[in-house]
């Protein structure tokens, strides 16, 4: 049980800072911060996402791409360039890698305004602090597993916000329902999004990508959306 409680609790802040930060901060601009706000959730992404840590800036050039190329070739992660979700993530993993070194380049017009701290990164990103956090992983896990079929979440708290980004781009562009007629294939997961903060309305954020509320109809609610209420009220950031 304590198990379960540690890996809900990472899922969702780990979840919370794909969504907020990378996503809506980073992608989108859809509010500002300062500074020193903008690195405590540099820090935040650190320690919720541990080994499978990712880049604020690379993430926001990838997603920007993910729009303009929506099921085209060029889209870093579509099922329709790979239907296989696990050939997907390993796609996607490439596709942010070479964004990440350089060898693939993008045009100037995806590059503006992303957050940048490089320094930070260095350290992030590096192999010795993925494998540190593989050591602590493993150590929690041997601490806190009471039964075998709890270590098979172990591969999933590894890869944590990469898993997240691929169930939500893989699901979303398979399966659900539309509220909007796009010219992709997005759609929204789950008619109450307890699960991904927010981003289970893909077809509503693909209609107005840069809303800071994806849910639309009156039984949507999300989850991302109230968090950033919440920071805008206490002066952390400030909505567009």
């Amino acid at each position: 049980m304590s198990l379960l409680i540690f890996f809900t609790i990472h899922w969702y802040t780990s979840l919370f800072f794909q969504s907020v930060f990378h996503h809506r901060y980073a992608a989108h601009n859809m509010f500002t911060m300062s500074r020193f706000w903008e690195r405590m959730f540099y820090l935040g992404c650190f320690i919720t996402q541990g080994s499978s840590y990712i880049s604020a800036y690379t993430y926001g050039l990838m997603h920007r791409l993910h729009h303009a190329h929506t099921d085209q070739p060029e889209d870093p992660h579509s099922p329709h360039n790979e239907p296989n979700p696990f050939l997907m993530m390993w796609l996607t993993r490439n596709s942010y890698f070479n964004l990440y070194i350089g060898k693939t380049e993008a045009a100037d017009k995806y590059k503006k305004n992303l957050p940048s701290w490089e320094a930070f990164d260095r350290i992030a990103h590096s192999g010795i602090a993925r494998l540190c956090w593989v050591v602590i992983y493993a150590f929690i896990y041997i601490w806190l597993v009471d039964a075998w079929w709890q270590w098979l979440l172990f591969p999933v708290t590894l890869a944590m916000g990469s898993f997240q980004g691929v169930v939500v781009n893989w699901w979303a562009h398979k399966f659900g329902y539309e509220n909007f007629s796009v010219s992709n294939t997005s759609k929204n997961i789950l008619p109450v999004d307890l699960v991904f903060w927010g981003e289970a309305y893909h077809n509503n954020h693909h209609k107005h990508p840069t809303r800071p509320n994806n849910a639309t109809r009156w039984f949507e609610w999300d989850m991302g959306f109230q968090s950033m209420r919440l920071l805008n009220f206490v002066g952390i950031i400030k909505l567009k």
